[in-house]
């Protein structure tokens, strides 16, 4: 099964350094194993970063055991989309690349709210 982006369209990279997304393709591809539904792709800011730590998802910390580098401003990432929510609810979404933002986000999170914190600086 082919997994499109939020317009419908083929799904492209997130990010591939770091390298992201529930199968770690680079892509926020998702089936019904990702519980998390990591299908958001973000460019995380300062700001989001704090707040992830502070609900208990620590994403700029290294840990090399896993090969995570940590995140720095401006990397792209698969969101979980109920954290991307989470994020926007509290004022410190990041932004969101659309096009390669996987479809399945719209049972979470109407085109709306993607579209106002959308990105439109994209560079793979």
């Amino acid at each position: 099964m082919e997994n499109l982006n939020v317009f419908g369209e083929p799904l492209i990279s997130c990010s591939s350094k770091p390298l992201t997304g529930y199968f770690r393709d680079g892509c926020c591809n998702t089936d019904e194993s990702d519980s998390g539904m990591h299908t958001v792709c973000v460019e995380v800011t300062e700001e989001f970063l704090i707040f992830s730590k502070s609900v208990g998802n620590d994403l700029s910390t290294p840990h090399p055991a896993f090969g995570f580098d940590g995140l720095k401003p401006g990397d792209k990432w698969c969101l979980c989309a109920l954290r991307f929510k989470e994020a926007h609810e509290n004022g410190v979404a990041p932004k969101v690349v659309l096009e390669a933002t996987n479809e399945k986000t719209l049972e979470v999170i109407s085109m709306d709210v993607l579209i106002k914190n959308a990105s439109y600086n994209v560079k793979l």
